[in-house]
């Protein structure tokens, strides 16, 4: 199912190549605020761009209700194994303790299969609704770029300017400095929007750890 980063992609798809090209042959201007968000991201803008673009929050949306559905089961189970009743001995006496230890493994702990379950699926949860953010804040900001004067100086009907002989390698030419300026503030606006979605990610990911430490008893 599309949505409004799909929608606003093709038409952005053009300017983002064009800041990528400004940016690779011209560089930016070496005080301007695209730096340090671009040593973060250690994209150009787009690729950058198709990392968020292939978040695909739908597929995982549909994972978290077989998930709960495998927790429910996990309980339904514990409470169905059947106890020794009159069966007595040594025999009887393993079964029910390997019952018991089943039980809880299952439901009953923090470490229990159900909960882990739950848990899972409430990350995936999380993991959905922040994709889902990710792409519509993306989207907002390509839509807000395509409209600005930056989108303009970049566009193929502005005048191209001529390199000049007395430009040092690897620095900012003074004949391309404006177009140059205008790929970087796009690569800033979109580079930030990423790298919100970075942070935004580094919460939920951090709880993944308790998830892998499984404690068999």
């Amino acid at each position: 199912m599309s949505d409004r980063l799909d929608s606003v992609l093709d038409t952005a798809a053009p300017l983002l190549k064009r800041v990528d090209e400004v940016l690779s042959a011209s560089g930016a201007p070496p005080d301007h605020e695209v730096w340090p968000t671009l040593r973060r991201v250690r994209l150009l803008p787009w690729d950058a761009v198709n990392a968020v673009a292939a978040l695909r929050p739908a597929a995982l949306a549909e994972a978290a209700p077989e998930l709960r559905a495998d927790a429910q089961a996990c309980a339904a189970a514990a409470e169905s194994l059947p106890p020794p009743g009159e069966w007595s001995g040594t025999a009887a006496d393993a079964y029910d303790d390997l019952r018991k230890r089943t039980a809880v493994h299952l439901t009953g702990t923090a470490d229990s299969l159900d909960v882990r379950l739950t848990a899972t699926a409430d990350l995936a949860d999380a993991l959905t609704s922040w994709m889902s953010e990710a792409r519509a804040g993306l989207a907002a900001t390509l839509a807000e770029i395509l409209t600005s004067t930056e989108a303009l100086a970049l566009s193929p009907q502005a005048a191209p300017s001529a390199p000049s002989a007395h430009s040092a390698p690897g620095a900012v030419d003074p004949a391309s400095e404006p177009e140059a300026r205008a790929a970087a503030d796009v690569a800033a606006r979109v580079l930030q929007s990423v790298a919100d979605t970075y942070d935004a990610a580094a919460g939920l990911m951090s709880t993944t750890a308790d998830l892998t430490n499984v404690r068999w008893s």
